[in-house]
């Protein structure tokens, strides 16, 4: 009895202290987002230091627990496209900034996200401040990001990766043969490979075709940038990468892939020198994170209202969030700038790659209604392919950039039969009664009958035609004509605007200016960015309630993170779809 009353003492002890450690951490935390906001002032020849070691996504997080460091007790705030984009334009202004100094020793973006920064960039440099890139190794993204800087270093034992593009698709069908899973597929499209992962063991010759096309036509825009920066043929970088030449750093600097092979401390020395501090004196450096801090440089006075209005993720029905696009949540917020008379002007930033044709459907009727009151821009991030371009389809004007991935207008039905796995690796077999001669289609313990099969491809072809309405109505073409061009076919950006899929090339900030001309203002405008975001407590409780554990996963599994998403919203779809099953990355 004595040690039971022992033992029940340190357990409760023990509760005690744990809760003590999580009620200090929770005020850290909340110390850390909540503290820190006054103004920040910026001494005069001060450097911002663009460091890019984290998935950029497309508007800053509000996420308490995403960017905190449990070893530390420590948070940093990484940006989202938005804020980058916002901050290196007013660096442009700031007298008080001299250059940047960019670093991308783990960048984790879409080439379109890469090319709006990269833009950004030689924007900036009009203002004839400078921009110095240092990396110790370059991928072929952050290369190509760095060909924006006046001058590119590397470490003397670093390398820059150039050797072209490629993309890789797995495919399940092995998998799911042995483990006794058939899918059934139905689908229009000779195109609409969304579902060839699990039919077939390699690309058929329309998604080899298609594919090739795209990701040829990225890397012939790439070439373009990188030749015109770095003064070298596009037939030489050809050459190159066929011939593996970049192969260490000496070949990087005689084939003018970089200006100098540097350490950091002489590339801190170069930035004292470039921002005229002598090189015994600190550099007067200041972080992405604190300059956000920085007031802008703006007129007094009435500005119109513009609203961006995200739509992230895979299209589903009802709520979403900051990686999913719900339905109601994005009908109710196209609806609420709709009816806001002072709002003058809608830009729809559309970074998707489709999913419930329902939901898409229920978001382009809102977009469609909205475009008949106020202009409605479309700007296309990294992917606006299927149900991504059915809600872009009817704006005014489509903006996207050049490796943007878009069409992909088609729709398909997966239902899954699991029957012999349920049965012979499991020994499980299933019974049950039904009302009518149907009752249980789409049950994954049998497989569904020729009949059930006829009404699901007559709903498949139903929708696909809608679908075609739409593109035919938004673009004003002929419906036989999207027909061609759709079949589920992908496209890049550079294919769609050469098929009238698009109208301009452009990211974000070139579809705010746009919205600006079509709504005539001539003063300055105000951005008001929706959803609107929950207040930091509301949002701290949610993230600790529901998204605790994806913060962890996603910092163990690093870039695989990427594969278990998809994986797990494909286990997710329900009716017809009007999406990709696979993600493209372009490595």
């Amino acid at each position: 009895m004595k040690n039971f009353f022992k033992y029940m003492l340190a357990t409760i002890v023990g509760i005690i202290v744990v809760n003590l450690i999580f009620f200090f951490v929770f005020l850290i935390i909340v110390a850390s987002f909540s503290g820190g906001k006054d103004e920040v002032k910026i001494e005069s020849s001060s450097i911002l230091h663009l460091k890019f070691d984290y998935e950029i996504p497309e508007r800053t997080s509000d996420n308490p627990l995403q960017n905190f460091d449990f070893s530390t007790l420590k948070t940093t705030q990484n940006l989202g496209l938005n804020d980058i984009l916002k901050n290196i334009k007013k660096a442009k202004e700031d007298s008080n900034i001299k250059g940047i100094y960019l670093n991308m020793p783990n960048l984790n973006a879409g080439i379109a996200t890469i090319e709006e920064i990269r833009n950004a960039l030689i924007n900036f440099r009009k203002s004839r401040k400078f921009i110095i890139a240092y990396n110790e190794f370059y991928t072929q993204g952050s290369y190509y990001l760095a060909t924006s800087a006046n001058k590119i270093y590397l470490n003397p034992q670093g390398i820059v990766e150039f050797k072209g593009l490629h993309s890789e698709i797995m495919f399940f069908k092995g998998m799911l043969e042995k483990l006794g899973i058939e899918p059934e597929v139905i689908r229009h499209g000779k195109f609409k490979s969304a579902v060839e992962s699990f039919i077939l063991d390699k690309m058929s010759p329309e998604n080899r075709e298609q594919t090739l096309t795209y990701v040829g036509s990225i890397w012939n825009f790439l070439l373009q940038g990188i030749s015109e920066q770095r003064h070298i043929s596009i037939d030489s970088l050809n050459f190159y990468a066929d011939s593996m030449l970049v192969r260490n750093a000496e070949a990087c600097l005689k084939l003018k892939f970089v200006d100098g092979l540097k350490y950091y401390d002489e590339i801190i020395d170069e930035l004292k020198t470039a921002s005229g501090i002598n090189v015994k004196k600190d550099l007067k450096i200041v972080e992405l994170g604190e300059y956000k801090k920085v007031r802008g440089f703006h007129k007094s006075g009435k500005k119109e209202k513009v609203a961006v209005i995200y739509a992230n993720g895979q299209i589903n029905s009802g709520k979403g969030d900051d990686e999913n696009i719900g339905s109601d949540d994005l009908a109710s917020t196209i609806r609420e700038a709709r009816t806001d008379s002072t709002i003058k002007a809608v830009v729809l930033r559309v970074n998707s790659p489709g999913g419930s044709a329902l939901a898409s459907d229920v978001i382009w009727r809102e977009v469609e209604l909205t475009k008949k009151v106020k202009p409605v821009i479309v700007s296309m991030g990294n992917v606006a392919a299927s149900g991504g371009y059915y809600i872009s389809c009817p704006a005014d004007v489509i903006v996207a950039d050049h490796s943007t991935i878009t069409g992909s207008i088609g729709v398909f039905g997966l239902l899954w039969n699991g029957q012999k796995f349920f049965n012979e690796k499991l020994g499980i077999t299933i019974d049950g009664v039904q009302t009518n001669a149907n009752s249980s289609i789409g049950s994954v313990f049998r497989k569904i009958n020729p009949n059930e099969r006829a009404v699901i491809q007559e709903g498949v072809e139903q929708i696909y035609d809608v679908f075609l309405g739409h593109v035919a109505d938004g673009r004003k073409m002929e419906k036989a004509n999207v027909d061609s061009i759709g079949q589920g076919r992908v496209w890049s950006g550079v294919n769609a605007k050469e098929i009238g899929l698009i109208d301009e090339f452009g990211g974000l900030e070139d579809a705010i200016e746009i919205a600006k001309k079509k709504a005539k203002i001539t003063t300055d405008i105000r951005i008001i960015e929706m959803p609107e975001k929950l207040p930091f407590f509301e949002q701290l409780i949610k993230e600790m309630k529901d998204n605790a554990s994806v913060s962890a996963m996603q910092k163990e599994l690093g870039p695989a993170y990427r594969y278990y998403k998809t994986f797990k919203n494909l286990t997710g779809l329900s009716g017809i779809q009007a999406r990709m099953t696979y993600d493209v990355y372009l490595y």
